[in-house]
């Protein structure tokens, strides 16, 4: 974290203070160091407080979501619901605590370990370490309990209370973290800052914030919770005509996406991790970590904006009314899938990247009625559809000058195939889709078997 320090010894000033006897050289010397050393140090301290701060406070920011989690839970759902619903957004956090703490962050990030697990800091034991502390670990917690909040959603009104406890608390206690160790880890094997070995296709996977390490897990588990669990009673009617079971609060649902909203500037922004963090040497630039991190907010920003816009005049021409749910619903989808990509692509191609997603978020709610698949709140379509486009938007549309910033110390890294740079990040994010999918399936399909009533 700390900046490049200052250096400073006795023998270096002793040329530059003649004139005086050679002890008194030397002293006046070594006292001019121990000062410069004293303020390097009180620099080196600075820069890991201001940077701890950030990440606390980004971390406050992503915690807050849980709160637009349970908004916009309980305003799709009907009223009888609410209670239930409200339950599980409150286990989502608390048992995902407890359960991250004990196993999840050394399932992620416990090193060393091997390319496909981590193996240390159970229960955060040898901990806080040069390399991690405990800011980090409150950070990757809130990130843990949103894969949770998506889930909870496609399962609203049908899901056994016990029953979702287990399946919440196996979510962010192992399969969620196994997958962040995958690829943000620095020793999984598709991660993009991989120490050793050969990075996936020369590239590793740049999925910044998590469109499929947050969204897309937390999409396909709720996919098949909502699956194997069928349909709520009397969403499909006679012949299978599809019924709208209309949520009892659309001020709770417009209230909660914009908590969300609020809290995606922690969660993209925030993925630096660190901000006094200059690009380039010597320092002392306008440009900067700093710089990124806006760009990031604005890229994030446009994304949900087309997305938001781009969905209320196509349900028009579908439906033939207006409706804020809808809307609400393609904002976060557009933030669903700019997420992978948000530090390294141009504001325009934000703009590209939601325009895609209210495309995809549409198709797949039309598909998801003609196959009865019932998810009250759109999760398995908006964070798995939308979050599997945002992996693929990232390897199209990733710019050369932002990939080598953000990630740096590998030259010639693969970056967007339509920016120039060949299909190997392309070809490692449809990786990540396949993997990701196969992975979540294989563990939280049969563990989703026992949420059923």
């Amino acid at each position: 974290m700390a900046s490049a320090a200052l250096s400073c010894s006795a023998a270096d000033l002793t040329p530059l203070l003649g004139g005086a006897s050679t002890n008194a050289t030397a002293a006046a010397a070594a006292y001019i160091c121990s000062q410069f050393d004293a303020v390097n140090n009180r620099l080196t301290d600075t820069t890991y407080a201001v940077d701890s701060t950030y990440l606390l406070f980004s971390a406050y920011l992503v915690f807050a979501m849980q709160l637009g989690f349970a908004m916009l839970c309980a305003g799709s759902v009907r009223a009888k619901n609410t209670m239930n619903i409200m339950l599980t957004n409150v286990l989502d956090a608390a048992a995902g605590g407890l359960f991250y703490y004990l196993f999840g962050f050394a399932f992620a990030f416990g090193a060393p370990s091997n390319g496909f697990i981590g193996r240390h800091f159970f229960g955060l034991r040898d901990f806080p370490s040069p390399s991690v502390d405990y800011s980090y670990f409150l950070y990757q917690w809130a990130f843990a309990i949103a894969a949770a909040g998506i889930t909870s959603g496609s399962i609203a009104e049908r899901t056994q209370f016990v029953a979702y406890l287990i399946y919440s608390s196996f979510l962010t206690g192992f399969v969620y973290p196994v997958v962040s160790h995958w690829f943000w880890s620095a020793d999984g094997w598709a991660s993009p800052s991989r120490t050793s070995n050969d990075l996936l296709f020369r590239s590793g996977v740049i999925d910044f914030a998590g469109s499929g390490v947050v969204h897309m897990v937390g999409g396909v588990a709720g996919f098949w919770g909502a699956f194997i669990e069928g349909p709520r009673i009397g969403r499909f009617g006679h012949k299978s005509r599809s019924v709208a079971l209309r949520g009892h609060s659309a001020s709770l649902v417009v209230l909660g996406t914009f908590m969300l909203w609020f809290g995606w500037y922690g969660f993209n922004p925030g993925s630096f991790l660190q901000i006094l963090k200059p690009y380039g040497s010597p320092g002392g630039s306008y440009y900067g970590q700093w710089s990124a991190i806006g760009r990031t907010a604005v890229t994030t920003t446009l994304a949900g904006c087309t997305a938001a816009l781009t969905t209320l005049f196509g349900k028009r021409l579908i439906a033939g009314h207006w409706n804020v749910t809808d809307v609400c619903n393609g904002l976060l989808g557009g933030f669903a899938a700019i997420t992978s990509g948000c530090s390294v692509v141009d504001p325009w191609a934000a703009i590209v990247c939601g325009f895609v997603a209210s495309g995809v978020l549409i198709g797949l709610n039309r598909l998801a009625e003609k196959l009865k698949y019932d998810d009250p709140l759109e999760a398995a379509q908006l964070h798995g559809g939308c979050g599997a486009w945002g992996i693929l938007f990232t390897g199209l549309f990733a710019k050369e000058k932002y990939v080598n910033e953000v990630y740096p110390g590998r030259p010639g890294r693969p970056y967007g195939l339509f920016m120039g740079g060949g299909g190997r990040l392309l070809g490692a994010h449809v990786i990540q889709i396949l993997v990701i999918f196969g992975w979540v399936s294989a563990t939280m399909g049969p563990c989703s078997m026992c949420s059923t009533n």
